[in-house]
């Protein structure tokens, strides 16, 4: 199809299908489910490309849906945290390699999924307010300048903060979609060549059929079973990132 063979058509298709589903019943995750399987068939630089440019337009979509859970006095320190964290995570990925600060992410997440998992019941942490959030946001900012992984530290931030689903997806997603277009207008539209963009065009029809599907999970979940999941999805995304 279109000259690209069809076994990157296939990789294409899977990634873009199991990230969308990810995110669509956890609200995170599509940069790194996504990436793990792409990156078998498709160089890092178009993986990025896609990573940020589908990711973008998914969270678009898994946006509107939640917009009555946003709450933008909550949301702000986060996205002022971002604003900083990911030109600085942009010049890390062009300054030297990233992947030893990939593997310390993965191992990081996998430990934390892990206790998340096996305790009878998380800490909450209450303090620090706006300040805290900020620096969640900056950190979040970095790693979604790194690679797309914005998503990673603002999600488990609102698991510790003991936030309702409707909240925490009320945070972290559109945060996400943020920090992916400061990542675009930082430097995602100068490295997409026009294979991307056909990639990207490729890549939609499978990205709809997750995201729908990923909704639907959402929707029959409760408050506990949302919380394993979440678990589950950042212990799975640890372990993407190590292996």
């Amino acid at each position: 199809m279109l000259g690209i063979p069809l076994a990157t058509l296939s990789v294409l298709w899977a990634g873009a299908f199991l990230g969308a589903l990810a995110a669509g019943g956890a609200g995170f995750a599509f940069a790194l489910a996504a990436s793990a399987i792409w990156l078998h068939a498709i160089d890092p630089i178009q993986t990025t490309a896609l990573i940020v440019a589908c990711g973008s337009l998914l969270h678009v979509t898994l946006v509107w849906p939640i917009r009555r859970s946003i709450d933008g006095g909550r949301l702000a320190p986060f996205l002022i945290g971002a604003l900083v964290g990911v030109p600085l995570g942009v010049m890390v990925l062009t300054a030297m390699n990233p992947s030893p600060l990939k593997l310390a992410l993965g191992l990081g997440m996998a430990a934390y999924a892990t206790y998340a998992l096996l305790a009878p019941r998380l800490p909450v942490l209450t303090g620090g307010g706006h300040f805290a959030n900020a620096g969640i946001g900056f950190v979040g900012g970095i790693l979604g300048g790194l690679g797309g992984y914005s998503g990673v530290v603002p999600t488990i931030w609102t698991q510790l903060r003991g936030w309702p689903k409707e909240v925490a997806r009320g945070v972290y997603q559109p945060f996400i979609l943020f920090a992916h277009i400061v990542t675009l207008a930082a430097v995602g539209v100068v490295g997409i060549d026009g294979r991307s963009w056909l990639l990207i065009g490729l890549a939609l029809p499978p990205l709809a059929l997750g995201a729908f599907l990923g909704l639907k999970i959402y929707g029959r979940l409760d408050e506990r079973k949302f919380k394993q999941m979440l678990s589950l999805m950042i212990l799975l995304s640890g372990l993407a990132l190590i292996f």
